[in-house]
């Protein structure tokens, strides 16, 4: 198996425009219009968003992450949302009795699939990040989700909130953010000790011998 590549950054702590970002996105309206191929989406699966133990898998992949998820929450319905058709479509095929049920693949803009969401008040039991796109650059710290427009939606869809990421800056950032609008986390180190790889990316990482990073956030309190 080949190395993963390390994340490769100029900057050595939380960027020192977060804060300010942050605290603006908060007190404003995000109004890009809905791309209409993620409303059809997020129409044709609505039934299913209903479930009470409701996890979204954001940017799952090829969907392996999904899978897991479903496997070790039999009980919550799981849905795996990316906008790559060409990573969707790598999606494993488990044999039929082994599959479980309790998850589906949706190809969707994320950023418009959130707020669709929100706009139907849907409440998240669990909210899973797994490797997002790091965009390591000082200059692209908006393209990351907890400084980008839509992480007031992200936080209106409750549920607890768990990060992996093999650069810590970015749960570090993330955890800002979260304490910008007064929610609370935990980061630690990630350890293997037999555990199944949540996902390709994860096993290719601890393969690597790359040290990897967890973030939890409790589900706010119920208003």
């Amino acid at each position: 198996m080949t190395d993963s590549r390390r994340v490769d950054s100029s900057q050595t702590g939380v960027h020192l425009k977060l804060e300010a970002i942050v605290r603006k996105h908060l007190s404003t309206q995000f109004e890009r219009p809905i791309a209409d191929h993620t409303r059809r989406a997020f129409d044709s699966i609505y039934n299913k968003l209903q479930h009470p133990k409701l996890i979204f898998d954001t940017g799952c992949g090829t969907g392996d992450s999904t899978i897991q998820l479903a496997l070790r929450h039999p009980d919550a319905q799981v849905i795996g949302i990316d906008k790559s058709i060409a990573r969707l479509s790598k999606h494993p095929i488990a044999e039929q009795q082994d599959k479980p049920k309790n998850y589906e693949l949706v190809q969707a803009e994320l950023i418009d699939f959130w707020r669709l969401a929100v706009d139907a008040k849907l409440q998240l039991w669990r909210h899973c990040f797994f490797y997002p796109n790091p965009w390591p650059k000082p200059g692209q710290l908006q393209r990351r989700w907890h400084a980008s427009a839509v992480f007031p939606s992200i936080l209106r869809l409750g549920g607890d909130i768990e990060l992996r990421s093999n650069w810590r800056i970015y749960l570090e950032e993330f955890q800002y953010a979260l304490r910008i609008a007064g929610r609370s986390s935990n980061i630690q180190e990630l350890t293997q000790n037999g555990a199944q790889p949540i996902s390709a990316f994860e096993k290719k990482y601890w393969h690597s011998g790359q040290r990897l990073w967890q973030l939890l956030a409790d589900a706010p309190d119920a208003v």
